[in-house]
């Protein structure tokens, strides 16, 4: 569930846009059939400026990321357990037992442990990958043809190949952030990294310059598809939601279109997603290296030390965090809009 901003941040865009459209436009929508409405409604373009995009997908995506840390973090632990021996013993792993482990021997604050850099990773992710898919529909639809835009056709592989370019361009410019936040997330009771700038510093130091975009290639793999089927799958289903029942509340589709949408991505990429965590704590803590195979060799580890179920430990809680996530992003995004756009916030 890493980026689920673009599509819903578009979806309120559209239903600003709505809201807010001149007299005359609505006069002229009386007079169109009902699909040719729903089409208009759904092909309007955003009215954003760049920065005001940049700026209120940031700050939703960052708002929505604290909320959900405990579930977050949640995720990676599991994730991670059987990775060395001292947690391979979990072979049962329960969400509210973990969750009383981390407030008795860590403290309740413990459940947003690396927040500070998921907020720093947040900001620039969020803002680039929205900014990022904008920019890439528009190439698209150029290479295709500007008479294809809007054609339900045309629409789906749109959202596809630009939410895919989006997902990778926003994930390679930062994840170092990515990679730091996982390994502050992923530490128990032993504090081997006391913050940003020193984890940043000790993993330089120990594992050279390249430790820091470890498991690279496992998240592009990932990164891609998870966007692009989140996208799509989003709009697919926003699209046939407003072509059937156009009156519905834009909110109430936008969130329940969002939410199927992450438990979609999340399910086919949720195992690329392990392995990336995983390889991601190769050689923390001064630790030996648990995978020497590569990212394929990995996956075979996993699946035949751990079976199946071993690459989607941690699954529950992702998906648990899917329906407020979304809910959150699209109400701080309108808020965000409302204040720039009526100048009480200035970017």
């Amino acid at each position: 569930m890493e980026a689920r901003v673009g599509m819903v941040v578009e979806g309120g865009q559209r239903a600003l846009n709505t809201a807010h459209g001149s007299s005359a436009d609505e006069g002229n929508r009386k007079f169109l059939p009902q699909s040719s409405r729903s089409q208009k409604t759904l092909n309007q373009q955003p009215q954003l400026g760049t920065v005001q995009q940049l700026l209120s997908g940031g700050v939703a995506g960052a708002f929505s990321k604290t909320c959900t840390a405990p579930l977050a973090r949640l995720t990676i632990l599991f994730q991670v357990q059987g990775m060395h021996s001292e947690v391979a013993a979990l072979s049962k792993p329960s969400i509210w037992k973990e969750a009383s482990r981390i407030v008795s021997e860590e403290g309740f604050r413990a459940f947003w442990k690396g927040n500070m850099v998921t907020i720093a990773h947040r900001l620039p992710y969020s803002a680039v990958s929205f900014y990022a898919y904008e920019r890439y529909k528009n190439v698209i639809y150029s290479l295709l043809g500007d008479n294809r835009r809007g054609y339900v056709s045309s629409e789906p592989f749109v959202h596809f190949i630009g939410g895919g370019l989006a997902g990778i361009t926003a994930s390679s410019a930062t994840y170092p952030l990515d990679l730091v936040r996982t390994r502050l997330a992923a530490q128990r009771s032993t504090m081997y990294y006391r913050g940003i700038s020193h984890a940043f510093g000790t993993i330089c130091r120990e594992e050279g310059f390249l430790g820091l975009y470890k498991g690279l290639g496992a998240t592009l793999m990932g990164v891609g598809p998870s966007i692009a089927i989140s996208f799509s799958v989003y709009e697919t289903l926003r699209s046939f939601w407003k072509s059937q029942r156009p009156n519905d509340s834009t909110v109430m589709v936008s969130l329940a279109c969002g939410s199927l949408s992450g438990i979609a991505s999340s399910t086919a990429t949720f195992p690329l997603d392990l392995v990336r965590r995983r390889m991601q704590l190769e050689g923390a803590a001064g630790r030996a290296r648990v995978y020497n195979t590569g990212l394929f060799g990995t996956f075979g580890y996993i699946f035949r030390t751990e079976g199946l179920r071993g690459l989607y430990r941690g699954i529950l809680p992702e998906y648990y965090k899917v329906v407020p996530s979304v809910g959150i992003i699209f109400m701080t995004y309108e808020t965000m809009k409302t204040l720039l756009s009526s100048g009480i916030l200035q970017p």
